[in-house]
């Protein structure tokens, strides 16, 4: 199957090549991304690979199918940005990753309330500077706090694991309650409940029209003060101009994230 990669780096060519060595699925990369004026390029080919930050709308689609496109292979978690609908009109299939790395999201997860909490950022900058002062770098034990996890498919299962090891008592909210979670110790409570009860959020879910800005000015006004809040998500889970205002006041006390709304009019030009 002839497949054009689009929006590829260097580390997508390397490992698509290194695995694709039989010959039958020929690939053709190219850096710009997928969109209605590059839509072009699809011509002669029968399937398309795309990443989080392509345009796969209803008139993208439309261009895909003219040009014979059979296959949309998401090379992400996410799909909020394919009209999903449109493809099946067009009969075109849709495929995606399931579980992107799940342990290796859950681990970075937790790597960003140890260091917001520890600060080890900040500490590494003055030792460097000869400074072993401790004013301001002391943090909290997690030992028996309350870490609310939204979203429990693997990644965030493996994360409510982790956070148990610590000491931590866990809750959790999904549209859909993992059997093991709670064998293991894992309490599902509702949303509001979650929020109000946690010392730290960690959100885990899919960016989909229910969960676009999810936490907003409403629920950040019913969480502890002081929270921590983590996002290994999505960026538009999270309300970003209600955060910077929480920040400010104080009422979140710490953010950890590695999404961005817009991100791809932030970041994906200069990765």
């Amino acid at each position: 199957m002839k497949t054009a990669v689009f929006s590829t780096k260097q580390y997508d060519r390397e490992f698509f090549d290194r695995f694709n060595t039989s010959g039958k699925n020929p690939l053709t990369y190219f850096d710009v991304s997928l969109n209605s004026d590059t839509a072009n390029l699809c011509t002669g080919f029968e399937a398309v690979c795309v990443f989080v930050n392509d345009t796969i709308d209803k008139a993208v689609i439309e261009k895909l199918h003219e040009a014979g496109i059979k296959l949309i292979a998401l090379r992400c978690a996410g799909f909020n940005n394919i009209d999903i609908a449109a493809a099946k009109e067009m009969n075109i299939k849709v495929l995606r990753v399931p579980a992107y790395a799940p342990q290796a999201i859950a681990e970075h997860a937790v790597a960003l309330i140890l260091t917001l909490n520890r600060k080890t950022h900040k500490a590494y900058n003055r030792i460097r500077e000869n400074n072993f002062s401790l004013e301001k770098l002391v943090g909290i034990n997690l030992y028996g706090k309350t870490v609310g996890v939204i979203g429990t498919g693997k990644t965030g299962a493996a994360f409510c694991t982790i956070m148990q090891g610590f000491g931590c008592k866990v809750i959790a909210n999904d549209i859909k309650e993992s059997e093991e979670l709670k064998s293991k110790g894992v309490r599902y409570v509702s949303f509001n409940e979650l929020l109000q009860a946690s010392d730290i959020i960690s959100l885990h879910c899919p960016l989909t029209p229910q969960t676009r800005h999810l936490i907003n000015a409403t629920a950040f006004s019913t969480m502890k003060d002081g929270v921590m809040l983590i996002n290994t998500s999505r960026g538009a889970v999270v309300d970003t101009q209600q955060a910077i205002q929480v920040l400010k006041t104080g009422k979140l006390g710490y953010l950890g994230i590695d999404v961005y709304e817009q991100e791809e009019n932030l970041f994906q030009r200069f990765i």
